[in-house]
């Protein structure tokens, strides 16, 4: 029998879905499972969105272009103009959502063998890509004491090697929800230009800020500008996960012209995703407000609860829809499956139907590249409403509270 790739040993299981087959099984038993495990958003998609998908007038759904229909890009540059980001279309590529964006990135401006390096915890799926594309990821530790703060320059230099390429933040950041500063982003500018490097900047929870600091994308560096390679995605801001639409935004023209050359090898992104996306970009303004009152609102309602909570403690994030928490456990992962596997709560606010309640939550130490790191943390996703997120709560503290009295 012919073996598995030495990619695809190396892979790792993903941290957010690798117990779905736990959860499946109490779905099976009749349990209430609360996803708090993923960032899908439950929040209705833009109603014109919707419209525009269903009164598609095409005879033929056809091939788009490589880098994506003009009209969106178009569009897009009109979205990047609101947040002092000065773009032109051509400085465009439209992808298969966030993750092609990235995987084409890594393609494009790493060789196998090269080193990136990002901020841990991190998502996770950044360790696929990178695997994927040969690379190596280093990692720097962000601590959960610090708030998830950006790493001191020195960590970052002590992490450069001569094969060191690329430096790649999220932010607002997934898992936790940190907002890095305009003082931290002109670090790492200054970092990025003493050495060099590319600063690849996933973007994709830009609406999601929860400050009155003003906005800086790392396109908005001055002296990089030609280093900066903005990763981006409608999947969270419009609540179109399935959709499949990201983008490639730099003002680098040889990065863009390499990044094109792969577009053309996997013909064009999804058409109907476009036509969705394009319809979401303008006069959905009202919309966006909305969604960003409620996701600040389960912030504010979540994480106090979750503080409230004997033995947990989790800071308060800036930004996105996560959080990274601690737990009074030495291994968050075996408590995360014990939840699934052995757990189920009842009480008079059971919802009809169900035996019992439980939660799935994504173990932390899988947002870590250095072992040992993360145990007895967990990555949670405020999504849900507030409702579910009240029970949610309430079932996990009577999980710690059986998980500890098990003898």
């Amino acid at each position: 029998m012919p073996g598995i790739s030495e990619r695809g040993n190396k892979i790792p299981a993903s941290p957010i879905r690798k117990l779905t087959p736990f959860a499946d099984a109490a779905k099976g038993r009749g349990t209430k499972v609360y996803h708090l495990n993923i960032g899908q958003p439950d929040l209705p998609t833009p109603q014109k969105a919707l419209d525009a998908l269903k009164t598609i007038d095409r005879t033929t759904l056809e091939y788009s272009p490589s880098n994506g229909y003009k009209p969106l890009r178009d569009k897009l540059v009109r979205y990047y103009d609101k947040f002092g980001i000065k773009v032109s279309e051509s400085e465009i590529i439209v992808t298969a959502g966030g993750s092609e964006a990235l995987l084409l990135t890594f393609m494009t401006c790493l060789d196998p063998g090269d080193e990136i390096i990002m901020t841990e915890p991190g998502y996770a799926n950044y360790i696929s890509f990178a695997v994927t594309a040969g690379v190596t990821i280093k990692t720097v530790t962000s601590r959960i004491e610090d708030g998830f703060a950006l790493p001191s320059v020195e960590d970052f230099e002590k992490a450069i090697t001569p094969r060191t390429k690329a430096i790649l933040i999220c932010n607002p950041n997934n898992p936790t929800g940190y907002l890095y500063s305009e003082e931290e982003l002109y670090r790492l500018r200054d970092i990025v230009r003493d050495h060099n490097l590319y600063l690849i900047s996933d973007e994709v929870y830009r609406e999601f800020r929860y400050t009155e600091e003003p906005y800086l994308s790392a396109l908005c560096l001055e002296g990089i500008e030609e280093n900066v390679i903005v990763v981006d995605s409608v999947s969270k801001r419009y609540s179109e996960c399935g959709i499949r639409i990201g983008m490639i935004v730099s003002h680098n023209a040889d990065v863009m012209k390499a990044v094109m050359k792969f577009c053309q090898a996997r013909l064009s992104p999804p058409l109907l995703g476009q036509i969705v996306a394009e319809a979401s970009i303008e006069g959905t303004e009202e919309y966006s407000k909305e969604c960003f009152e409620e996701y600040l609102s389960r912030r504010d309602f979540f994480i106090e609860g979750l503080n409230k909570i004997p033995g947990i403690y989790s800071p308060m994030p800036r930004g996105a829809f996560y959080t990274v928490a601690s737990l009074p456990v030495e291994n968050a992962e075996d408590f995360c499956k014990w939840c699934l596997s052995e757990f189920s709560y009842k009480d008079s606010e059971t919802p009809e139907g169900f035996t019992g309640e439980t939660v799935m939550m994504a173990p932390a130490a899988g947002f870590y590249s250095t072992p040992g790191l993360g145990l007895n943390q967990i990555r949670m996703a405020y999504v849900l409403k507030k409702e579910d997120l009240a029970r949610a709560l309430t079932v996990l503290e009577k999980a710690l509270e059986a998980y500890k009295a098990r003898g």
